[in-house]
């Protein structure tokens, strides 16, 4: 039986980083969240996991400032497990948590790359799984993801749910990872559900598109859509680098803990300063709905055979970064999003708008 148990998703304030060196500062901040999140959220219940949003550690640097990827990749990404993750091991020990986290990192294989890796800790501190984000924030985001080494990924790791939506079986629930941008997608929520994921982790998400509800809206619909629990924590006040004084609110707040029918159950509002949110997730209660709903546990009456229809033919290219670099953000718009939306309209799928 698992207990219920609150869960805390930081809001922190993060510094972009110049150099790996740099992350020290965020870590610091980290921890001295931790310490006043888990102990005023832990006295409704003990608090067993934490989320530390996407760019916590880093920033978004990399995109702000369109660098380029190999040096951001030399100077910057980090290794997993490494020095970064032992410190925040340090911090699951301390609390007996689970730790939901990401990070721009190295793969061993692939030297001179980086990706966008969610990684989750256990209270003993140890990495037990690594996931690797499938849907970049396409414009900006200069990360390597595995659809853009496909044919490698394949080979190596196999054409499976564990290779690209791994889910980590634990005392808490069965724990996924769906970060920022792969939550706009329903697919890949669909996907940790189907590989038995019951509380995944999304977060960041850039204002305006969170002031605007749309981080809200896809969030609560993926919750739904699977019955599961949503853990999305917002980032807090960013500044570009560890001297800056030039605070700057670029997410919007609007952080939920989301349950698995959509409804909230942890709200914060407002996100430039350091702050969390909490909420109660109660996973025997989740099961139970599945178990015995006749209509809203969706998963059960998927007809996968007509829904294979719409995916037979390929639409985003594979492959992309199989043998360069990923692209600037000029050369990206101009190579990809341009003849992705004339291959919309040569389908006949959108009809150009008179605007134009």
């Amino acid at each position: 039986m698992v207990r219920p148990y609150t869960v805390v998703g930081l809001i922190p304030t993060v510094r972009g980083i110049r150099k790996r060196d740099d992350i020290a500062i965020n870590l610091e901040h980290i921890a001295h969240m931790v310490k006043a999140a888990a102990w005023l959220s832990s006295l409704e219940l003990p608090v067993r996991l934490i989320a530390i949003p996407e760019g916590a550690l880093q920033g978004f640097n990399d995109e702000v400032l369109d660098l380029d990827h190999v040096a951001f990749a030399r100077e910057c990404a980090i290794d997993i497990p490494g020095r970064e993750t032992d410190a925040l091991g340090a911090i699951a020990k301390q609390y007996n948590a689970f730790i939901m986290a990401q990070a721009k990192a190295h793969h061993p294989d692939w030297p001179d790359r980086f990706f966008n890796v969610g990684f989750i800790l256990d209270p003993k501190g140890e990495v037990i799984l690594k996931h690797y984000k499938v849907s970049p924030l396409f414009p900006v985001e200069h990360s390597v993801c595995p659809h853009d080494i496909l044919d490698w990924w394949v080979a190596k790791y196999g054409m499976t749910l564990d290779a690209f939506w791994p889910v980590a079986d634990t005392e808490i629930g069965r724990l996924g990872i769906m970060m920022a941008n792969e939550g706009s997608y329903p697919e890949n929520a669909r996907a940790l559900a189907l590989n038995g994921a019951e509380v995944v982790y999304r977060g960041s998400y850039p204002h305006p598109a969170t002031g605007n509800e749309m981080f809200e809206i896809q969030s609560r619909a993926r919750a739904l859509d699977n019955n599961m629990y949503v853990v999305a924590p917002n980032m807090g006040t960013y500044y570009l680098d560890a001297d800056s004084d030039i605070p700057i609110d670029t997410f919007g707040g609007r952080s939920f803990i989301i349950d698995y029918r959509g409804w909230i159950v942890g709200r914060q509002e407002y996100g430039g300063v350091s702050t969390y949110v909490a909420g109660v997730i109660d996973i025997e209660a989740m099961r139970f709905h599945r178990d015995h709903a006749q209509w809203d546990n969706w998963l059960k009456d998927l007809r996968t055979e007509l829904y294979g229809i719409l995916y037979k033919d390929a639409i985003y290219p594979k492959n992309l970064y199989l043998e360069r670099a990923p692209m600037k953000h000029e050369e990206y718009r101009r190579e990809v999003i341009d003849k992705q939306i004339a291959l919309m309209h040569q389908r006949g799928i959108w009809k150009k708008s008179s605007y134009d």
